[in-house]
């Protein structure tokens, strides 16, 4: 009894349910009889101890099943079902409620006075009208958190702030409990997120946007609300889920939540007072935890990043300053940057405080600088190098890691389009592009220039520093490669040969073995299977790094970044083919995700089974989202919204419907606005024309899709009238996938149904989509 009290549930077949509840009933009748028993017999049992041990067992598995208000509602089942056996029951209570006076121990008379109490109001609990007892979990606002922190660190607070409001208002969420639901999904990513970059993506996160966002949201809040009452509440509801901060605490190793309070705390978003009591209550909580002792040599991220934050304001200044009056210091700080994980760090607190497109612009304003040259020494001719090389590699790895928005100027500037700029648009492969290795990108115009560094490639033993123009090589290179490749080829060269050529390609600027491997994986991706070997032995021989005297400074710290770069430019093709080339020098875990998709399964069972697995645990989980968004991108808009609704009018059970419709609309925000037209344009009507299928719009999934639909367009149409693009639009191609904008034309001159709609008051529309109606 004490194993099944507590766990009693109602899914199974109509007639397995009412045998259930007339055993319950019949249970707590052999509880009532036994229970009168032993009362009765104390006054004849000599020894009364044992007595009240029998009698005190009875009535405690009496409460433990009473106390439930579903056993209650499931013994109310069974006496409409069996009147008979319910009269039973109430003579049982009559027994016992006459004998009560006879207890000598006030606690078990209570104990019995309070089960008699209990079974007294069953009958009338369909008249009661109890409070509705508060949900603690929310998954949309745990799912948009997560798809921001995962996708889209580099995005603006605003939008975030105002998808997370509309999410507020239009679910009816209490505020404490909206803000512990934002707090959980942060510590989650932080358990979740994949090591490496990853994770400090998420710490950034957490550490540092989300603070910005809540004091943004703060904004919103009602005037008789008092946010910091309501983030001290939240944070009070976060202290209980001690085996969840324990492990967030073990993976950062550091005291996450105090860190985290003493951010809002600097924001003016908890007291000094709250924070003070939170702190001291995690700190006593922290004592009991389970010490990890290799941890104390590793520092922590949460307080790196932290860090890092000032440093990226001091190195912009830095960056500001004229370069041709000290490039000797300024390589000094650039230096600095790349040991380590610094880099890393500082980029991550940049995309997190909004500050990394203006961090990139500074790189690129030095790559241009070291395109001019004077007179010049050979130390300036190295330093001018290492400058380049270093500038060039920090960008390839930003667009890589943050997106080629992030390199992209606005255009509005004019004039000649920056070296880096123009080389990533058209030779850097990468976010799904296939790139031609005949375009005329790879090849440069002047003809002798190519047969120069092809020569000095083959026979001089390094190259050359003073006034060389690295940009102009760079062009050259993939050319110069496509030469030597075909004299290997035609065995005009041997192996030893393509060695040293590599060598010399890598030795001294990192930068030119990536714009050698960025053509090479373009021609690989055009050639057989077996015509790559020599391709991909060239590739591999760019990626291993030189051991030599004659090296220039950093190069150990630059070859890192290179072999990163690399690993990410070949992922794509390598994973094709099946070939092991391991750039180990980077030392990580391979790219995280490559691999998103399980093998030879059609997507639609691939969509099914993600769905499935998401809505059985309640929240979308890192990996699930990275899977909907490659399916979302393999499979097209209409395909992905289609099915997905497939699989919510699948849900016959109340609650399951109600949870897929908050878990689909957080999945859908992965491209809000061309999903919402493609369920309006194209899924809705299909359903609603066809009478076939109207049996599946009944009650619940037919009121679930209608207010996924109602959420949707709300979200939509309040994103397009402040103007603002979906943040994650913009970083999936669409070239195969056909715009619905058609559908409903979201011009200013000619509004559609949909806005005229809900253009008359949001506020009263956003009220009404309420789950609980």
């Amino acid at each position: 009894m004490d194993m099944f009290s507590d766990n009693l549930s109602c899914h199974g077949k109509a007639e397995e349910c009412l045998s259930l509840c007339r055993a319950l009933m019949n249970a707590v009748n052999w509880l009532l009889r036994g229970s009168t028993f032993y009362l009765e017999k104390l006054k004849e049992v000599l020894d009364p101890v044992t007595g009240e041990s029998n009698l005190s067992m009875c009535l405690k598995r009496l409460e433990a099943i009473l106390n439930s208000t579903k056993n209650r509602a499931l013994i109310h089942i069974a006496k409409l079902e069996e009147p008979a056996s319910w009269a039973s029951v109430e003579q049982s209570l009559l027994r016992l409620a006459e004998c009560i006076n006879l207890l000598p121990s006030v606690q078990l008379r209570s104990k019995a006075e309070d089960c008699i109490s209990l079974i007294r109001s069953i009958p009338s609990m369909l008249c009661a009208h109890a409070d509705q007892l508060h949900r603690t979990g929310f998954p949309t606002v745990h799912a948009v958190v997560m798809l921001e922190g995962t996708m889209n660190l580099t995005g603006e607070a605003q939008p975030l702030v105002e998808q997370l409001n509309t999410v507020k208002r239009m679910q009816r969420i209490p505020s404490h409990l909206f803000l512990l639901e934002v707090w959980k999904a942060c510590v989650v990513g932080l358990i979740e997120s994949p090591a490496g970059t990853d994770e400090l993506k998420w710490t950034a996160f957490t550490f540092l946007k989300i603070p910005q966002v809540l004091a943004k949201l703060k904004k919103f809040w009602l005037a008789d609300q008092d946010f910091n009452e309501d983030m001290n509440t939240a944070f009070e509801y976060l202290l209980k889920l001690t085996p969840l901060l324990d492990k967030a605490d073990q993976r950062c190793n550091c005291d996450c939540v105090s860190l985290l309070l003493q951010e809002c705390n600097k924001l003016g978003l908890l007291s000094d007072h709250h924070l003070d009591h939170l702190v001291a209550k995690r700190s006593a909580d922290r004592e009991q935890a389970p010490r990890s002792s290799e941890s104390s040599a590793i520092q922590p991220n949460p307080g790196l990043i932290l860090r890092a934050e000032p440093t990226v304001t001091n190195i912009l200044k830095t960056m500001d300053a004229d370069h041709s009056k000290s490039p000797e210091g300024l390589l000094g700080v650039l230096g600095h940057m790349l040991t380590g994980k610094s880099l890393d760090l500082l980029l991550a607190a940049a995309a997190a405080t909004g500050k990394l497109k203006s961090f990139a612009r500074k790189f690129i304003q030095l790559n241009e600088f070291t395109r001019h040259i004077s007179a010049e020494s050979s130390k300036a001719a190295s330093t001018r190098a290492l400058l380049f090389d270093i500038s060039f590699l920090m960008l390839c790895h930003v667009a890589q890691t943050y997106g080629s928005e992030m390199i992209l100027s606005d255009g509005s500037a004019g004039g000649e389009t920056p070296f880096f700029e123009s080389w990533m648009q058209t030779c850097m492969p990468g976010e799904g592009k296939v790139l031609n290795p005949e375009h005329p990108c790879f090849r440069h115009p002047d003809l002798p220039k190519v047969e120069a560094l092809v020569a000095l490639l083959n026979t001089s033993t390094e190259m050359k520093l003073v006034q060389t123009k690295w940009h102009e090589v760079c062009l050259s290179i993939p050319a110069a490669i496509l030469e030597i490749h075909n004299a290997w080829e035609n065995g005009v060269l041997s192996f030893e040969a393509i060695q040293k050529i590599t060598d010399n390609i890598k030795g001294k600027v990192c930068s030119l073995a990536v714009c050698a491997v960025a053509w090479l994986v373009a021609h690989v991706r055009m050639l057989g299977l077996d015509e790559r070997d020599k391709s991909l032995q060239m590739i591999r021989q760019l990626g291993t790094p030189m051991y030599g005297d004659n090296i220039l400074q950093f190069y150990n710290e630059r070859v890192i970044i290179m072999s990163s770069i690399l690993e990410n430019m070949c992922s794509e093709v390598l994973q094709q083919t099946a070939t092991p080339i391991k750039f180990a020098v980077t030392g990580s875990e391979p790219v995280p995700y490559v691999h998103r998709l399980p093998s030879k399964k059609p997507i639609k069972e691939i969509l099914h089974g993600a769905f499935s697995t998401t809505l059985e645990k309640g929240w979308v989980d890192i990996r699930s989202l990275h899977i909907f968004d490659t399916l979302l991108h393999m499979g097209g808009v209409y395909w992905f919204c289609n099915n997905l609704v497939k699989e919510l009018l699948k849900e016959t059970r109340m609650e399951f419907a109600v949870r897929a419709v908050e878990l689909l609309y957080a999945i859908f925000c992965l491209d809000m606005q061309q999903l919402t037209l493609t369920l309006l344009g194209h899924v809705l009507p299909s359903l609603l024309t066809d009478s076939s299928k109207w049996h599946t719009l009944m009650d619940p999934p037919g009121r679930a899709l209608a207010k996924l639909s109602v959420w949707c367009a709300m979200t939509s149409y309040s994103i397009h009238n402040k103007g603002q693009p979906s943040p994650r639009q913009r970083k999936r191609h669409r070239e195969d996938i056909e715009d619905y904008s058609s559908l409903f034309p979201l011009d200013d001159n000619q509004q559609s149904k949909l806005m005229r709609l809900l253009s008359s008051n949001e506020e009263e529309h956003s009220v009404q989509a309420n789950p609980s109606k």
